[in-house]
């Protein structure tokens, strides 16, 4: 008998999931944004919530309508090797290899380096990422009291900083919004929507289901069906918050250009918008807004990576990973928050589409009754397109050219794919796949089980 949950607890579960996904990308990419598409910011958002909210909740509700023990398991349905594979991948791309230094850069470069001379940058990047580091690792340690303190206390502390800023410049705006630049001018839904991708919360998404998951579970509710609706309600509250935060954010950064100029990145939209409201109280607030929202993300990772590994290599402990991540979050955030982001990109366009179809096998999979054929199929049509994307925009990040084979596979892609120059080249072939395999794999069940019947 599951235990009756009250809106307080599906708002405490709710408010942890807000906190582990609110982090880095989401103050940086809805600010630049908002800058950028000026006044088509409402469409551009309309495409960036898409994935950056939508995605992430049906991720979560993934995991629990699959009834996956976890991602592994969910990716093991196109083969156990991939599965493993891929969950290594995804885990390593949001944890040490990206996101997880991205957490600590972006802390330092939007709240701590506005007060720190050019000449000092270096020891001071050294030093805040030690005791942000530190900090992750202690608390990391302690899994179980994930809800208390994350849930509790840091994700209030998020949204009451956060919203002094936006409602001060929602009351009294930096000015009009200008006309939008040229990637939003007519495609301000598309490029709003492959914004989203920069969030990587599609993809923490499957890693943080099971989190969510479990701690439903340990609320007293355990039957599948009401894993799934006390998972749905929780993640109800976390996208609606999220909604709110990047819609103003994004209003912020469409008001800002007049005043701030337009910047290359959304790190400086929020620290002149908070020094323009508040002076130097202003920067001091925004410095905690992005401390605390980096620092509730960077636990989150170390958590979910630490387990994941340790329970595929049980003779390493998970405090062992939780220190060894760590450490190599450290060494990576102090290459710098440009490097990040330069491999990272690639990384994000290959990956995200074949974490984007696994999500939509995953809810269809019954409609063809988990035939592997069409997660097999599927996967790989959706590969051998993310990964040219992946290539394709690599060597766009290292200002190279495309050697002639990659740029003759472009070529084709670019003429015979719908969406292809919007970034969704992969769309459409998918669900081809996916309905022309269901009907195959239904048509094999059929005749299996008509020939069973004829033999008995």
């Amino acid at each position: 008998m599951d235990s009756k949950l009250s809106f307080k607890s599906y708002a405490v579960v709710g408010m942890m999931l807000f906190a582990l996904f609110f982090g880095a990308g989401n103050l940086i990419f809805p600010a630049q944004l908002g800058q950028y598409a000026g006044t088509n910011v409402w469409i551009a958002i309309f495409g960036f919530l898409i994935t950056g909210v939508g995605l992430p909740l049906l991720g979560i509700l993934a995991i629990g309508y699959s009834k996956s023990n976890d991602l592994q398991d969910l990716s093991s349905r196109v083969h156990p090797v991939y599965g493993l594979v891929f969950t290594a991948m995804l885990y390593l791309t949001i944890g040490p290899f990206f996101a997880l230094p991205r957490t600590g850069a972006v802390s330092y470069e939007v709240g701590i380096a506005p007060f720190v001379g050019e000449g000092n940058a270096t020891i001071a990047l050294l030093v805040f990422s030690l005791v942000f580091f530190a900090i992750s690792l202690l608390v990391s340690l302690n899994p179980s009291k994930m809800v208390d303190s994350i849930g509790k206390i840091l994700s209030p502390a998020i949204l009451v900083t956060l919203g002094v800023l936006l409602v001060t410049s929602f009351v009294n705006p930096m000015g009009a919004k200008e006309a939008p630049q040229p990637a939003y001018a007519n495609d301000a839904f598309f490029t709003g929507f492959t914004e989203g991708y920069n969030t990587m919360d599609a993809l923490a998404s499957l890693v943080f289901g099971i989190i969510v998951i479990s701690a439903v579970r340990k609320l007293g509710v355990n039957s599948p069906k009401g894993v799934l609706t006390a998972t749905l309600k929780s993640g109800v509250v976390a996208a609606a918050l999220l909604a709110i935060v990047y819609t103003g954010i994004a209003l912020l950064g469409s008001t800002s250009t007049a005043t701030l100029g337009l910047m290359e990145t959304g790190g400086p939209v929020l620290s002149g918008a908070s020094g323009h409201y508040f002076g130097n109280f202003g920067s001091s607030l925004l410095a905690v807004i992005i401390i605390l929202a980096c620092l509730t993300t960077a636990i989150g990772l170390t958590v979910a990576n630490s387990e994941f590994f340790h329970k595929l290599t049980p003779s390493i402990s998970y405090k062992t990973y939780v220190v060894i991540f760590s450490v190599f979050s450290l060494v990576v955030t102090n290459a710098g928050l440009s490097n990040i982001i330069t491999y990272s990109i690639p990384v994000l366009m290959f990956l995200y589409p074949l974490a984007i179809v696994l999500i939509i096998l995953a809810f269809l999979s019954p409609l063809f009754r988990h035939a592997q054929l069409v997660y097999v199929s599927t996967i790989v049509v959706t590969f051998f397109i993310s990964i040219v994307d992946g290539f394709k925009t690599l060597t766009s990040s290292l200002g190279v050219d495309n050697p002639a084979l990659l740029q003759s596979v472009i070529d084709f892609y670019a003429a015979v794919l719908p969406l292809y120059d919007k970034g969704l080249g992969w769309f459409l072939p998918a669900l081809i796949v996916i309905a022309v395999t269901t009907v195959i794999a239904r048509s094999k069940k059929e005749v299996k089980v008509q020939v069973a019947q004829n033999n008995a």
